[in-house]
């Protein structure tokens, strides 16, 4: 007897599956699933998809397995990336060390004063330096004014031989504005600026005996018309104010106080940002006395901001060229690598494409190989050209600069390049057949 039906349902086709219930059926993904795993269980020579670890390995395999050949191979592209690197560095830290000298020349700096010989004197706002600051470029503003005191090493000198050197009250922050620096004591400051305390220019020093401030030692003194005031600093030579070497310097507040100076200012120094400067110069008479700005003086900006310049483009124009030049040394080592590495290794190809590898895979394993042994190179470059560049600077006593642009811009450039020379090698690579590369023609 047969079996009994159960109602609702219908009996499979004799191979042992399971049942269904009559009107319901399976969903559109799931049967999809379903066939797409029976097909791949029942058809053995369906290629194996690869993870991206997969294809990692497979690329890392010829750099394990080769290591001399592939520690050549990143040498080329290391040295290629080292010499961008250094050939940015080292003349940047060149142009970096010449720039600080050309600024020490004031290509930054403008001064304004009444103009000489006016009668009765014109003078300048007492303001006139806070006024130049409120220009938006102005990064620093100071001012001197002459006092028109006398000084003398001691009072026993004659009251009107003041050994030609002027006594000039002094703002606090003059030396920034002048590039200037102290080579023995200090400078004035906000508390010393305010009691008899004087700083003398390099040839006033001179002048008044005074070589340098001995520690420990009591300071020198001089007399100012009827006051003495102790020397706390000596000043080197300032090449940009010149007048300021044959100088005695006082405090703002002191000098009003002590020597009956009236608050106006005879200089006014100016620093600026230095794309603006010739703008800031066109305002700055006007600035600084808007009453009369007809009557002020204002120097023209230092020939050497103009080679300053000049130089800046010319080394902008050498760096561009010699990293071009470096990186296709470097791309062209590396493809040269890839196409010898498919030479060598037609047989392994040959092998992994009668074993059931298509062509994606055997490009993915080719061009993985030729990026990994750039990105080796990168690396060893990267740091060859920036220990070599940090070493170079600090023997020369330059400034080392190390852009973090040409860093980035090196290793990017690295893979970029083992990308790009990779690239054909694979595809020449995966269009081998099985019975071509296991020939070796």
């Amino acid at each position: 007897m047969g079996r009994a039906r159960i109602p609702g349902t219908r009996r499979t086709d004799g191979t042992g599956g399971a049942r269904a219930v009559r009107g319901i059926r399976r969903p559109l993904v799931s049967r999809r699933v379903h066939s797409a795993r029976a097909a791949a269980a029942t058809d053995p020579t369906r290629p194996v998809r690869l993870a991206p670890a997969d294809i990692l390995r497979l690329g890392l395999l010829g750099i394990r397995t080769r290591k001399m050949r592939a520690a050549l191979s990143a040498l080329g592209i290391s040295i290629g990336i080292a010499t961008m690197i250094i050939v940015i560095g080292i003349p940047a830290s060149s142009q970096k060390a010449l720039m600080n000298e050309l600024s020490a020349l004031g290509t930054d700096t403008l001064r304004a004063e009444p103009q000489p010989d006016q009668k009765p004197p014109v003078l300048l706002p007492e303001a006139a330096d806070a006024m130049a600051a409120r220009i938006g470029p102005v990064t620093l503003t100071s001012a001197v004014a002459n006092t028109h005191a006398v000084v003398r090493r001691s009072d026993r000198v004659d009251p009107n031989d003041g050994s030609g050197l002027a006594v000039l009250a002094s703002r606090a922050n003059l030396l920034d504005a002048i590039h200037g620096r102290v080579r023995s004591g200090r400078f004035l400051d906000p508390v010393t600026e305010r009691f008899p305390t004087v700083v003398l220019g390099h040839e006033a020093g001179i002048r008044l005996g005074f070589d340098t401030l001995t520690p420990g030692q009591a300071p020198p003194q001089v007399v100012i018309g009827n006051r003495w005031f102790t020397v706390v600093g000596i000043l080197a030579p300032a090449p940009l104010a010149p007048d300021i070497d044959r100088a005695v310097l006082v405090g703002w507040e002191a000098a009003r106080t002590g020597l009956g100076f009236d608050g106006h200012p005879t200089v006014v120094y100016v620093r600026t940002a230095e794309s603006a400067i010739e703008s800031v110069r066109a305002v700055l008479a006007q600035t600084v006395n808007p009453a009369l700005p007809g009557l002020v003086r204002v120097s023209r900006p230092s020939d050497a901001l103009a080679a300053k310049r000049a130089t800046e483009s010319t080394f902008s124009a050498l760096f561009l060229g010699l990293a071009g030049v470096a990186l296709l040394v470097g791309g062209i080592g590396v493809a040269n690598t890839m196409f010898i590495s498919v030479l060598e290794r037609r047989k392994e190809i040959g092998l992994r494409r009668a074993l059931g590898a298509n062509r994606g895979q055997i490009r993915g394993q080719f061009l993985t190989e030729s990026i990994a042994l750039s990105t080796l190179g990168g690396l060893a470059g990267t740091v060859l050209g920036v220990a070599a560049t940090i070493g170079y600077a600090w023997f020369q006593h330059w400034p080392a600069v190390v852009s973090p642009a040409s860093v980035g811009a090196g290793f990017g450039g690295a893979i970029l390049v083992g990308m790009t020379a990779g690239v054909h090698p694979s595809i020449r690579a995966s269009r081998l057949t099985p019975t071509q590369a296991l020939a070796g023609t």
